[in-house]
């Protein structure tokens, strides 16, 4: 309920420690498959969902009058009203340029002889700003499998997109005879301009990618990719960061809408790797990471936000039933999300982008390899 794919340990419970719990208590699966959180009752499931039963009105104010305020935006304890919502969107600003980041570096790999710039869509809300670019092997082939890299799913995760740039710019040529190659650098501009997790709509682009829960950005994405007709897919690397903002801005964001407490992030120190519990293909993600290690410094805790290290830097998560970005070449091939720790002392911009690389190269290689 609190959270989509980084739950903070205090508000889950593991399966081993439910199995002494009331039987007649309602168990709330909180989107990472291992995690449970048991209610008493369906009237605590609702005060919880910010949808408390009329007759319960005086308790449910009760409760969320001890919740302090941790967001400026809104009343706590109390999802945003719309006059909220559009307060939340007056108040972003632009930090970069969309064009000058982004669609400048595409205009010059026009000009190379084994890759095209094809325009897929455009944002709705301001298509000459916002139009979306996927880059695509110029001699495409039916026959040949397909990479897929996907970055800015997250706006503000830079190095999703840089790196996702970084290879077409350095890499992506050595590739196209052997299979052909399709990039999607910045999945969301808006929020890359402004430095946000969510959409304008105030929508995380990152749970939308299934049938009926689509935003702008990834029904327009998940179009294009069907109207290629591919027939195999080689492997989806799907770029991202965690970053410290998790904890002061995005989540503390999240919890405010949906009227609930917060009370903090575990935010990891290094790279890791997010992969299909229901199709894990480990072999493809410790290449990953053998690969990446070269570059930057792993993660190496047995827990990482709040999931069960499978090995250092890797952990497993039902991609579909979240809808992330990672589902959408349908859970056949390998396909992972990766996640560069930006803010760590240890890092830099450039350090980031070349781990991003590093990545896409380490994962399209084992693939080849076997």
């Amino acid at each position: 309920l609190t959270r989509l794919t980084r739950p903070h340990r205090s508000q889950s419970l593991r399966n081993s420690e439910i199995q002494n719990e009331n039987e007649n208590g309602i168990f709330i699966r909180c989107s990472i498959s291992s995690k449970l959180r048991v209610f008493s009752s369906s009237t605590e499931v609702d005060k919880i969902m910010g949808c408390p039963d009329a007759s319960s009105t005086e308790a449910v104010a009760a409760e969320t009058a001890d919740i302090p305020r941790f967001y400026p935006i809104g009343t706590p304890g109390k999802p945003w009203s719309d006059d909220e919502r559009n307060e939340w969107k007056e108040s972003r600003k632009h930090h970069r340029s969309y064009k000058e980041e982004v669609l400048d570096k595409l205009d010059k790999l026009k000009s190379n002889d084994a890759l095209e710039v094809v325009q897929y869509g455009a944002l709705s809300h301001n298509p000459q700003r916002y139009p979306l670019f996927a880059v695509k092997s110029k001699q495409w082939k039916e026959e040949r499998s397909t990479l897929l890299v996907t970055g800015g799913v997250h706006g503000y995760e830079t190095s999703g997109v840089q790196g996702a740039l970084l290879f077409l710019e350095t890499q992506a040529a050595k590739y196209t005879e052997q299979v052909n190659i399709l990039v999607a650098p910045c999945i969301s501009p808006w929020a890359y301009e402004h430095i946000e997790r969510w959409n304008a709509d105030l929508k995380d682009p990152n749970r939308s990618f299934k049938k009926g829960n689509e935003t702008e950005e990834s029904a327009a994405l998940m179009s294009y990719l069907d109207s290629l007709n591919v027939k195999e897919w080689a492997c989806h690397l799907d770029l991202h960061e965690t970053t410290d903002t998790d904890e002061l801005e995005f989540m503390p964001a999240k919890h405010a809408e949906a009227g609930l407490a917060y009370s903090g992030e575990v935010i990891p120190d290094g790279f890791y790797l997010v992969g299909d519990s229901e199709n894990p293909h480990l072999e493809f993600h410790q290449a990953i990471i053998s690969g990446v290690e070269k570059v930057t410094h792993i993660v190496k805790d047995e827990d990482i936000i709040g999931e069960p290290a499978k090995s250092d830097g890797i952990i497993l998560v039902p991609v579909n039933t979240l809808g992330l970005c990672g589902s959408i070449t349908g859970g056949k091939c390998p396909a992972t999300t990766t996640e560069v720790y930006p803010d760590s002392p240890r890092a830099t911009d450039a350090i980031c982008n070349d781990a991003q690389v590093a990545a896409i190269v380490s994962g399209i290689n084992c693939v080849l390899k076997h």
